[in-house]
């Protein structure tokens, strides 16, 4: 997979309708909270992702059962039999730091190593720790190996965030749900996949309340057990694919998702010139108008604007008429797409956590590199808004967070193939 390529023939409007892939960031979660149920958990709308087959091969490794069939994964977690996830498979996702709650919830005690994942700078686990030890875990995290220990079970308790965390409140619920007592997060991160998490775990039998709020409540329960649950559509996808019309100056229908979802960052493309119909589960975008500036557009926690988006959604704007600002309050690397969109033609410069984008006229075809995700998605955008050919290298880091991108980009009528 390391040696695969997307060749890109860029200037063709996209056109045309997609249904949405179920949320990558929602899925990993659930998946990791299927080990502490009894009996079969079975996830609809699974996006078939790289990250989502690591998920399973630790699943695995612990001695649970997993089937993929179509976008559907099956879990079957009674013959767990371990608490130890080798260094190999921590390092291919950094989500997979949310084992440790899930496996102190259910075994009382695990062995992890430091999690992978895009390099966007530090992202200290320390706020993970800090909640796992003021629930009485014994942590002990020298020598690149996390040991956790639980030997009498965790205790809920209250516990405040000095940052809305999504990694750390995602930990906390998922230790919290068989803990003894009542746990309280303050500060909890509010974004909409961990109500999607949480809405699975009551399903299998839990009690949370409040989530999606910034003060989420659980109550621990003895046991939980397996269900049926349809993971969430991917809203960071979505937003993906409208760049990807917006850039071409074409027209996208996406079904299967709400609207709402996608909140905080639709007002952006509004301000683009794009015409937006929601109806039915449906998004209809039209950006056949010339794109222009937006002004400043700073990341935030949800319901801000997401971090996520920031790369993808200036890859349009590279050709927007005037100037737009981000300003990048998350994450400390998350410029690292930019020399590769300067390379193609764009106008950018980078002062400090602020990026200036200076709209051009046009973007040309070259050879760049997918620096992480979402930067590699930015790439996928640019290409198919620049003139020529763009030749998209290192793309594992796209295959982590999208099904068969190409496959969806010629479905709309783009020009992309994988080699």
């Amino acid at each position: 997979m390391k040696n695969q390529r997307l060749i890109i023939e860029g200037g063709n409007a996209l056109s045309g309708e997609i249904k949405v892939q179920g949320a990558k960031n929602s899925s990993l979660p659930i998946i990791a909270a299927s080990l502490m149920c009894k009996g079969e958990t079975v996830l609809k709308n699974c996006p078939c992702l790289t990250d989502t087959y690591a998920s399973c091969r630790i699943l695995t490794h612990l001695g649970c059962e997993c089937r993929f069939d179509g976008n559907t994964l099956t879990v079957k977690a009674d013959g767990l039999d371990k608490n130890e996830i080798p260094d190999e498979l921590m390092r291919e996702m950094r989500s997979s730091i949310i084992y440790m709650g899930a496996l102190l919830g259910r075994c009382g005690r695990c062995s992890l190593s430091f999690p992978g994942g895009c390099e966007l700078g530090p992202r200290p686990i320390d706020m993970h720790l800090n909640a796992m030890k003021k629930m009485g875990a014994k942590v002990n995290d020298e020598y690149g190996t996390i040991e956790c220990v639980s030997e009498h079970g965790l205790k809920g308790r209250k516990i405040t965030l000095k940052y809305p965390s999504v990694g750390t409140t995602e930990n906390i619920i998922l230790a919290a749900a068989k803990a003894k007592g009542e746990t309280t997060i303050i500060n909890a991160a509010r974004e909409p996949e961990i109500v999607d998490l949480a809405a699975f775990i009551n399903k299998c039998g839990g009690k949370i309340k409040g989530a999606g709020n910034s003060t989420v409540v659980i109550e621990g329960v003895s046991e939980l057990y397996g269900c049926t649950h349809y993971i969430m559509p991917d809203r960071i996808a979505a937003a993906t694919y409208i760049s990807a019309v917006a850039a071409t100056n074409g027209e996208i229908n996406i079904h299967g998702i709400d609207a709402s979802l996608c909140d905080s960052f639709m007002c952006v493309f509004e301000q683009m010139g794009c015409n937006i119909y929601v109806y039915d589960g449906c998004i209809y975008v039209n950006a056949k108008k010339p794109l222009k500036s937006v002004g400043k557009i700073i990341t935030l926690p949800h319901p801000g604007f997401p971090t996520d988006a920031q790369a993808i959604i200036m890859s349009a704007l590279c050709k927007a008429k005037g100037v737009s600002i981000f300003e990048e309050t998350i994450f400390e690397s998350r410029y690292r797409h930019v020399d590769s969109l300067v390379k193609m033609g764009a106008d950018i410069k980078v002062i400090g956590k602020a990026a200036i984008i200076n709209g051009v006229k046009k973007l040309y075809g070259a050879k760049v590199a997918a620096t992480d995700l979402r930067g590699g998605a930015a790439m996928v955008v640019a290409g198919l808004g620049a003139e020529g050919i763009t030749e998209i290298k290192d793309i594992e880091h796209i295959d982590r967070g999208y099904e068969n991108i190409e496959k969806v980009i010629t479905s709309l009528g783009g020009k992309i193939t994988r080699t």
